[in-house]
């Protein structure tokens, strides 16, 4: 098959599950064109099969804001017909949705027949989605796709919740690439350096906004810390990463704090962690959850949105409250005290993320294509 990949480039779950599933289908051997403003960060190498599109929005004296769902529309339709794709499938519904539309009535008028799939990943939906002043469109562009999928049951939910959508919506998760191995791989010389005295360490990786709870985040490592010995490694960046240094300054964590920043081999180095925390407001999926199990790395989370159908209570970590920050430092503790349950739930960890393998999620996108091409 020939597809077209529209996402975002960023270091976003939408657009590294964009960027994976389309590899994925390259190293198949389907050929695969990613349609994006910025080559996507996890596409940092081309093997073959793989084409890049940059759109490119100009900048008009007339225009405060280029529109970019324009341009996409005219860049969709270009490649389309000149790489000769078989179908569209866009990740995040603002504006890639719309855009696709547009695009498919523009080739429909051309005499030429291209579905569209319309993934929704999250805050799509849950958070931009909701602006009433989008409903509309996105209700529209969603009711109009040739099919839609969702990452999670409860995002599917929100989706119907919210929306006055239509179309049968079909959940086919986000996934993680185990790579055929037995047991997860682990960086010893990293987690020396972290860890020279043999602390625990306790990660989180995030775009650190507010819904990602991080003054929950150094609550909870507070209080472990305070138990036993501990590291905590903050990776990623964002607006709520200085309060969380200003925080550690002040109860004397500072000296304990590893900020990492953004990594692009972000495997490696939650790797080396012992525990991952997750207490967010809300996640629609939890996919940095489910990389860090791929890792071998036990999760304590937030029980909200589709983070349940990813962390299983008791096996892979723990499920607490949004906010109950006494009873996630608990938890954490439960696990980290000796090495024999800790290395219990490190292999837990693991064989959960197996269940979300790409081998077994990459066939259900190929279905999906294959029912659609005409």
């Amino acid at each position: 098959m020939n597809i077209g990949i529209v996402c975002y480039p960023t270091y976003g779950g939408s657009g590294v599950v964009a960027t994976e599933l389309g590899m994925a289908l390259a190293a198949k051997g389907h050929e695969v064109h990613f349609i994006s403003y910025q080559q996507p960060v996890r596409l940092d190498n081309f093997k073959e099969n793989i084409h890049y599109h940059e759109v490119n929005v100009s900048d008009y004296p007339l225009f405060d804001y280029p529109p970019y769902e324009l341009v996409l529309s005219s860049k969709l339709v270009d490649v389309v017909k000149f790489a000769q794709l078989d179908i569209l499938h866009v990740h995040y519904a603002i504006p890639h949705a719309s855009a696709a539309y547009m695009a498919r009535e523009i080739l429909r008028s051309e005499g030429i027949e291209v579905p569209y799939i319309t993934t929704l990943h999250g805050t799509d939906i849950t958070l931009v989605g909701k602006d009433s002043s989008f409903e509309p469109v996105i209700s529209f562009a969603i009711n109009q796709s040739d099919a839609v999928t969702a990452v999670s049951e409860s995002l599917k939910q929100d989706t119907y919740d919210h929306f006055r959508t239509e179309r049968k919506i079909e959940v086919i998760p986000n996934f993680v690439c185990i790579h055929g191995c037995d047991s997860p791989e682990v960086d010893l010389d990293l987690k020396n350096r972290i860890a020279p005295n043999g602390e625990r360490i306790i990660a989180h990786v995030s775009n650190f906004r507010k819904v990602k709870r991080i003054s929950d985040v150094t609550a909870i490592f507070h209080k472990v810390h305070n138990k036993m010995p501990s590291k905590l490694l903050l990776i990623g960046d964002g607006p709520e990463l200085h309060n969380a240094e200003v925080y550690c300054r002040e109860n004397g964590l500072d000296h304990d704090l590893v900020v990492m920043g953004k990594v692009r081999d972000t495997e490696r180095v939650v790797s080396i962690a012992d525990l991952f925390l997750l207490p967010s407001e809300f996640e629609s999926f939890g996919l940095a959850a489910l990389e860090a199990m791929r890792a071998g790395v036990p999760v304590i989370s937030s029980n909200t949105g589709g983070i349940p159908e990813v962390n299983e209570d008791g096996f892979s970590g723990y499920l607490s409250n949004v906010g109950d920050i006494e009873d996630m430092a608990n938890k954490s503790m439960s696990i980290l005290a000796d090495n024999l349950t800790l290395q219990k739930f490190k292999m837990q960890a693991f064989e959960q993320a197996k269940k979300f393998d790409l081998e077994k999620i990459l066939p259900k996108y190929e279905a999906l294509y294959e029912s659609l091409i005409k």
